[in-house]
């Protein structure tokens, strides 16, 4: 495996990575677009996502405890399930979710950004601000491991002070009184089904801690350390999202959380401190998204790269010199380029989750059915989490099939051509 270098990653850079991957839209895309579903109570939706994500890491970590690798999810389907047509396209289905949050980050810079103008998120510059961030992240990522683990710990440690003094100063504002967004109860389509919804969102902004299992062999003493990696990202993000989320509760009306839902934190802080307000939330959403690209760019290309090396996945170079990865690299940026592009922040979100969650419960059914008993998991926490996913999947689906039907078709169309594209490259791959 040429181009990975083992112990190039500390347990700091690792957690690093997973953070800068969390904490960038998961909480500055994502918070307005849980309070839509939600109503009043959202910033509970965290405590339930923070929960079934911690259901959900424990196979990840029994998994990486075991097969440590730069592959990682890709590594442990193939332990689950061998190199077949299950394998390669829950493989893709994560790669593909992870392309597009980088996407969704990606929008959530330039919405962010142009705030400082007044400019409107539905101006051309959104989609142009992203395409700039990515292409930056791509230069960023060819510069190789200790310049990522050093740029993306600082920067998530700025982000992460930065976070916490927006949610102090908004709390601060109220007296520190924990209370619900405005007044009375949630907006008439808040029901039961569309907070379980809710928590598919939240689930989507914790599901950084794989940017770990994705780097594995090459962190120092992986069997220890990645497990630690993510309890500590996991942990991390949840302090943080619960603070920011009750600080934007408490300053703003639900009614004025869900119409400024892609720039929330950006709203929440112009009654609190005004103009300066806005500009320092939007220069920490700026070194937010940029460290979560540079994060998940990392990670994907990487697990793209270890795919190909196993031939789970067809690889054409296109003239291009170099390794393997590098060409991944290149293609994970321009994906995410297009979908940019071509979808708002609520739609790649809501693709993202349905794709996620897909891919989580074929993992944890790889683990129950093929590997408890090789890497010593519990079968009740497996099973836990597996059902977890399925009632979250199952109440997102339903909720969007009711409000935007065409999320539900993207994710089945995106889903099932993956599974024939990858039946059909298997099946003449075998041939030859």
């Amino acid at each position: 495996m040429g181009g990975y270098k083992k112990n190039s990653l500390s347990l700091i850079g690792a957690i690093g990575l997973g953070t800068g991957v969390m904490i960038s839209a998961g909480i500055f895309a994502l918070l307005g677009q849980i309070a839509e579903l939600a109503g009043t109570w959202f910033p509970l939706m965290f405590i339930v996502g923070g929960i079934v994500t911690g259901f959900s890491a424990y196979s990840y970590v029994k998994m990486s405890n075991e097969y440590p690798s730069a592959g990682g999810i890709g590594m442990f389907l193939v332990k689950a399930y061998g190199k077949g047509t299950l394998t390669a396209s829950a493989a893709m289905l994560m790669a593909v979710s992870m392309v597009i949050n980088q996407s969704l980050v990606a929008r959530t810079f330039g919405t962010y950004t142009l705030q400082i103008f007044n400019i409107g998120e539905g101006s051309f510059l959104v989609p142009v601000l992203g395409v700039g961030l990515l292409f930056f992240a791509f230069l960023v990522n060819i510069s190789g491991n200790n310049f990522i683990q050093t740029f993306t710990s600082i920067v998530s440690l700025l982000k992460i002070i930065g976070l916490v003094v927006f949610a102090m100063g908004g709390l601060w504002m109220v007296g520190f009184s924990v209370v619900p967004a405005g007044e009375g109860s949630g907006p008439p389509d808040s029901t039961l089904a569309s907070m379980i919804a809710a928590v598919a969102l939240t689930i989507l902004s914790f599901k950084g801690f794989t940017t770990i299992t994705n780097s594995g062999s090459e962190i120092v003493k992986p069997k220890k350390n990645v497990g630690r990696a993510i309890i500590a990202t996991i942990l991390i993000s949840l302090i943080v999202y619960l603070l920011v989320a009750w600080a934007v509760s408490s300053n703003l009306p639900l009614t004025k959380i869900i119409e400024a839902k892609n720039y929330s934190l950006a709203e929440a802080a112009r009654p609190a401190f005004g103009d300066f307000g806005v500009w320092f939330t939007v220069a920490i959403a700026i070194i937010a998204t940029i460290s979560g690209i540079i994060a998940s760019v990392f990670a994907v290309s990487r697990m793209l790269a270890m795919l190909t090396d196993m031939k789970l996945i067809p690889h054409k170079h296109f003239g291009m010199p170099g390794r393997i990865q590098k060409h991944t690299l290149v293609y994970t940026v321009v994906l995410a380029m297009f979908l940019a592009v071509v979808f708002d922040l609520t739609r790649i979100a809501s693709v993202g989750a349905i794709l996620y969650l897909v891919m989580d419960m074929i993992v944890h059914w790889g683990v129950f059915k093929h590997l408890r008993k090789k890497v010593n998991a519990n079968s009740g926490i497996v099973l836990t989490a597996l059902v977890l996913d399925a009632i979250v999947l199952l109440a997102f689906t339903w909720v969007k099939l009711n409000t935007d039907w065409l999320i539900v078709a993207v994710s089945i169309i995106f889903i099932a051509s993956i599974f024939i594209s990858e039946h059909l490259f298997l099946k003449n791959r075998s041939a030859e």
